[in-house]
């Protein structure tokens, strides 16, 4: 076999997932059909929980200083605003950074984890039997050779070949409208204007501005139609009555409302992830950020698959629950585009304003607001315990609370994350935890012994806590009977983590 693990496209999705393995001792063959990396930017943000995955794994202070943070982001482009910043995070915040910073970053991070980008080699299809994956790849020369691997995973957009080879059926709904895009060096005035009518107005890097819109008369044109700088104008000053001034664009393009969800994330050895899993109208930038977390969310899966420790049904997580996170994106992305497309339909016109404006007077009290800000951020994404008996807090995102342990550090949880591996809290202060632990589940889990931590209101009576790699809570317990949690942690291991090395595995029972 050539290869544990093949991940074909190396966009934000594909590169996250390659990271994700690497830092944990598997090295991906990543696969590109372009030959060079993406210089125009589909997607210009990162929303706090991808915030929050970069501080994870120690890159957020490559991110920041190429971005620009703001406290919340829209909904349906409608005058009330999302408050992230009303989230329980330390990254309440939108970061401003254009797509192509973010693969360049990423990139830049897999090969220090030694992973090789293959650009040029496309992937012509695929079979799979029990024991590993037949891959077609065919070369920039027109080559084609078979390459065995344990598993694929399709991070190759919404045109999936990886997903249309594995027989994965990708049901939802038909393009039945169409935007358009530009990155425009704007001279002239009107831009408030052009906000006003509906018009997304984004300053860009090197003096660009981008605009984005829906033209009334527009909506039907194939999205494979090429865009001109001649459509554009005409459109703007139909919408707003001026073309704004825009110059030669750097970048057009059409965009349409297609919207589809993979009936299932994994057929046998092949995985999807990123657009090729879901795809919808890019209505509040969610698109790239479900990749990255889907990466997030898969990774260590497919490494302890790979590595030989998974405990059974681990791999099959992925797909239940990610798929509900999918599902839920393409839901509310319909939703924003209808509130959009019914007001410039002249029938609906009328009614449509007056559900825009119920629906930004609902986004005016704190309540709604917070629900639908921790949905598009991705903050309240809480993955459904398996256990029947499971504590409130699993499945749930670990507040990044700062700690004390008992070599008198401080440090927040996020900084014990970096490794890609479990991450168990004493919060009792108990000295025989990492003696009891490390024996057994040392490579796969850090034992930290907590002394002294920050409040929060969620960790009341909280005892022992497992986070895993992706920062979700696997277990927790508020029993203080040292013996019962001691049994309770054994257990709650050997479901995540795997059986423990050695007899017994070490838990201390």
């Amino acid at each position: 076999m050539n290869t544990d693990v093949i991940v074909v496209g190396a966009g934000p999705t594909g590169l996250m997932l390659a990271c994700e393995l690497a830092l944990v001792g598997v090295r991906p063959r990543v696969l590109e059909r372009r030959t060079a990396p993406q210089r125009d930017s589909r997607a210009l943000s990162l929303h706090p929980r991808s915030v929050e995955l970069m501080d994870q794994r120690g890159l957020l202070d490559r991110f920041l200083p190429l971005g620009r943070a703001v406290p919340g982001w829209h909904f349906a482009q409608l005058p009330t605003h999302l408050d992230f910043s009303a989230l329980d995070s330390r990254h309440a915040y939108t970061l401003f950074i254009a797509q192509a910073h973010t693969e360049a970053l990423l990139a830049e991070r897999a090969r220090e984890l030694g992973v090789e980008i293959e650009r040029g080699y496309e992937v012509a299809g695929l079979s799979q039997d029990d024991g590993g994956v037949e891959v077609r790849v065919r070369g920039g020369d027109g080559s084609v050779e078979t390459v065995r691997t344990g598993y694929v995973v399709g991070c190759d957009g919404g045109r999936s070949v990886v997903r249309q080879s594995a027989g994965i059926a990708f049901p939802g709904t038909d393009e039945t409208l169409t935007g358009v895009l530009g990155d425009f060096a704007v001279t002239g005035t009107g831009l408030d204007a052009a906000r006003a009518r509906g018009v997304l107005v984004a300053p860009l890097e090197d003096g660009l501005t981008r605009l984005v819109y829906l033209d009334p008369e527009r909506l039907r044109v194939p999205a494979g139609e090429p865009v001109t700088l001649e459509e554009v104008r005409a459109s703007l000053v139909r919408i707003c009555g001026t073309d704004c001034g825009v110059g030669e664009p750097r970048w057009l393009s059409r965009f349409g409302n297609a919207t589809r969800l993979a009936e299932s994330y994994r057929r046998g050895r092949v995985l999807l992830a990123g657009d090729a899993a879901h795809i919808h109208f890019p209505a509040a930038g969610q698109g790239l950020n479900t990749g990255l977390q889907d990466a997030a969310n898969l990774g260590w899966k497919l490494a302890a698959e790979v590595n030989g420790w998974a405990p059974p049904g681990l791999l099959d997580s992925y797909d239940a629950e990610r798929r509900p996170v999918g599902r839920a994106v393409t839901d509310n992305t319909e939703v924003q585009t209808l509130l959009a497309e019914l007001t410039l339909v002249p029938r609906y016109q009328r009614p449509a304003t007056a559900l825009r404006a119920l629906f930004d007077e609902l986004l005016g009290m704190d309540e709604v607001n917070r629900t639908l800000a921790a949905r598009v951020s991705a903050l309240g994404t809480a993955y459904e315990p398996t256990a029947p008996e499971a504590d409130p807090l699993a499945g749930r995102r670990m507040p990044d609370i700062g700690l004390t342990t008992a070599t008198s550090d401080a440090i927040r949880v996020y900084e014990l994350l970096p490794a890609g591996r479990y991450v168990l809290l004493d919060l009792t202060g108990d000295p025989e935890l990492v003696p009891a632990v490390t024996p057994g589940w040392g490579t796969r889990v850090t034992a930290v012994t907590v002394t002294g931590r920050d409040d929060h209101p969620d960790l009341h009576g909280v005892t022992e806590i497992l986070v895993r790699p992706d920062g979700h809570i696997a277990w927790a317990t508020r029993t203080t009977d040292v013996r019962a949690r001691r049994a309770e942690r054994h257990e709650a291991l050997t479901a995540w983590a795997g059986t423990g090395a050695g007899t017994g595995a070490g838990a201390g029972t």
